[in-house]
């Protein structure tokens, strides 16, 4: 995940206010409901010790989303009485949720608001394609690609003309096969989409597949559909969650291989809230793996008012010359830090049931710019 759009909530001091509201529920009493749920929310961050000024800017933010029809949910991060983020979910979170700390409690977004993968769905057959993109914003048309229309169809012969004929029709398919996916290529870049569906038959989707550029194989999903049949939504929520399981499968793959100490007896990715936090202190995250379920995830760091400026013990703070420090869960100390440096983070949970679910032990670790 890209955390570039965090910026915001580190360029000025806490506490903060932290919230996450469910908004998938839909009903005649959902307004009244949300109302209710507004009140106990600010009431919950009053019991934390929160100002009475952010309590009122997170209830009246809540309450502008009565009548939201958003489908998952909403973060709000707010502090000194005004609410600084509020993005969307991907996923609706297990109820709603308050943390006032000295820092806002960003690690949920990793598997909450993931990116909203964007994929376009090409439907391919020997004449042509044609690509719909799917994303937050429902189905779109997306363009289309009208191949030669002659010949297409293979005949049963073994007459000499007629294999001929069959060449013919070899060479228009491979023709338009090139030529749909030269166009899936320039699509997927003026949108920039995550994935990319396949549907049709199984030649012509493989064929199309492998004449793709190599940058993009990884982004593919080939859907078991015929040609002339639309994809649900359902279907495409679930090449999505297949997309999502297995870049976290690579990414624990990397950091797997890179834990694993080179011909210069060091490792390329640490794991351990001491480690991290060194690493973070020197600017050598690349990236950072969170199971938020781990042990370490909420275990206690000391954090000062630079994102570097984190340590294991308080005392650590000061030898290093910080006079003012205070507690923080080291999911959310280290992706401050990795904001500040440009690193992405990634939830590894999505890769769990395929791989060690103890990995990366205590459920923090990062892949590292420099040994």
């Amino acid at each position: 995940m890209d955390l570039a759009f965090l910026h915001p909530l580190y360029e000025h001091p806490g506490p903060w206010a932290s919230v996450y509201v469910d908004t998938s529920r839909h009903t005649e009493d959902t307004p009244h409901e949300r109302h209710l749920a507004a009140i106990a929310v600010s009431r919950e961050l009053a019991g934390q010790g929160a100002d009475e000024e952010t309590c009122r800017a997170v209830r009246e933010a809540l309450e502008e989303l009565q009548h939201s029809s958003e489908p998952h949910g909403r973060a709000v991060f707010a502090r000194a009485g005004e609410v600084v983020l509020d993005p969307p979910l991907t996923r609706a979170p297990d109820g709603n949720s308050a943390y006032w700390a000295p820092l806002p409690h960003t690690a949920p977004l990793l598997e909450l608001a993931g990116e909203d993968t964007v994929c376009i769905v090409g439907y391919v057959d020997r004449k042509g394609a044609d690509f719909e993109l799917r994303s937050a914003f429902g189905p779109q048309e997306a363009g289309s690609v009208v191949g030669r229309q002659y010949p297409i169809h293979r005949t049963r012969s073994t007459d000499w003309s007629e294999r001929h004929f069959q060449l013919r029709v070899e060479n228009t398919w491979e023709h338009n096969a090139a030529e749909i996916a030269d166009a899936l290529a320039v699509c997927q870049e003026e949108t920039q989409a995550d994935l990319l569906i396949l549907v049709g038959d199984d030649r012509e989707r493989r064929t199309v597949h492998e004449r793709l550029p190599k940058r993009l194989h990884d982004r593919v999903v080939e859907a078991p559909h015929g040609t002339g049949s639309r994809l649900l939504q359902e279907d495409v929520e679930q090449a999505r969650a297949a997309h999502v399981r297995q870049r976290a499968e690579r990414e624990l793959e990397r950091f797997l291989a890179a834990r694993e100490p080179g011909d210069d007896g060091r490792a390329g990715a640490v794991e351990g809230v001491p480690a991290l936090v060194e690493a973070a202190r020197e600017h050598r995250i690349d990236e950072l793996l969170i199971r938020p379920d781990g042990p370490d995830a909420h275990r206690e760091v000391w954090i000062g008012e630079d994102p570097d400026q984190l340590a294991v013990r308080r005392t650590d703070l000061k030898i290093l010359g910080e006079q003012h420090s205070w507690p923080a869960r080291a999911d959310d100390a280290l992706i401050r830090s990795a904001v500040a440096t440009g690193a992405p983070a990634i939830s590894v949970t999505p890769a769990a049931p395929a791989t060690d679910h103890e990995v990366p032990v205590g459920g923090l670790g990062a892949l590292l710019r420099w040994k």
